[in-house]
């Protein structure tokens, strides 16, 4: 029962966080690193990319792929976490804190959605 409802919960993260990407789109943007291009464009796509692996994960079907979705995802904006540390860093800006606590926090995000890739609802 404890892993449904963590399996629910993440799911539910997944769309929350993708949702805010359209809310508060100006956060993800100050994180972007500047060699990417298309700042706005890559910002929209992960939300609607978050909202869609968090919706997938739920059915049976499409939960490994949803699974190996979201690990990919988290390395993939894996250098926007870096970058936001970096910027805190050089700004001085007292948060920094919690920047630094984001990259250890990606790992264990990535062992969370994988210890789901074999997981059934019944």
């Amino acid at each position: 029962m404890l892993k449904k409802i963590s399996l629910v919960t993440m799911a539910v993260l997944y769309v929350v966080a993708g949702i805010n990407h359209f809310i508060h789109p100006e956060t993800y943007m100050k994180i972007m690193p500047s060699y990417l291009p298309w700042h706005s464009f890559l910002v929209s796509i992960s939300g609607v990319i978050e909202i869609g692996l968090g919706l997938l994960l739920i059915p049976n079907r499409t939960r490994r792929f949803a699974v190996w979705g979201i690990i990919a995802l988290l390395i993939a904006v894996f250098p926007a976490n870096i970058q936001m540390a970096l910027d805190y860093y050089h700004s001085h800006n007292p948060n920094l804190w919690i920047a630094i606590l984001r990259l250890p926090i990606q790992v264990l995000l990535i062992w969370w959605a994988y210890i789901y890739r074999n997981y059934r609802l019944a």
